[in-house]
């Protein structure tokens, strides 16, 4: 599955976004508590534009999460609405920027716009590629039984099944393995 890079990288730190939210890794807590959180995910997925970095803007950030973490619990179709609902609420107005080293990419907001704003208008934009792809079954839930994380797989064969966020696969298979071992010897 091949997405622009800009299209990866926003549904990339959607998701990580999302993993933000209190219990989704295994201690439960808010990802995304302090300023110093939100830097640390803008240093991950770096923005342009005005920040402020402070308690309101991470209060606003925050706040984005749950609409996004929306978009994994619905269907393709149903996505098309919120999808919309947040082009509409950040008031897009895509255009191609050039900046950094990045090639040309859309920006559908403008630069002075709330960074909250920004981020969940790009979001949309990219979760716009995805459901013009049809490629809706890469937005998927973590299928470990003792984890909340969504993710998008990129994978070439779409046979990702587990996130990266708390070592999920190698759990499973150890669990898997030690069940196995147990029956072979009852």
């Amino acid at each position: 599955m091949v997405f622009g890079r800009d299209t990866e990288l926003s549904l990339r730190a959607a998701a990580s976004l999302v993993n933000t939210l209190p219990g989704i890794d295994f201690d439960g807590a808010d990802g995304m508590a302090s300023p110093a959180d939100l830097q640390a995910w803008l240093q991950e997925f770096p923005y342009t534009g005005r920040m402020r970095r402070d308690d309101a803007e991470v209060a606003a950030v925050r706040e984005i999460r749950v609409r996004l973490r929306q978009l994994w619990d619905v269907e393709r179709d149903d996505a098309v609405p919120l999808v919309n609902t947040m082009l509409r609420d950040g008031e897009a107005l895509p255009q191609l920027v050039i900046h950094d080293d990045y090639d040309w990419h859309i920006h559908a907001t403008d630069s002075e716009a709330d960074l909250s704003m920004r981020i969940l208008v790009e979001a949309a934009m990219a979760f716009v590629d995805v459901i013009r792809a049809d490629a809706w079954d890469r937005v998927r839930r973590c299928e470990a039984d003792d984890c909340g994380a969504v993710y998008v797989d990129f994978s070439k064969n779409g046979s990702k099944r587990y996130c990266d966020t708390g070592n999920c696969g190698n759990r499973m298979n150890v669990i898997a393995y030690r069940k196995r071992k147990s029956e072979e010897t009852a």
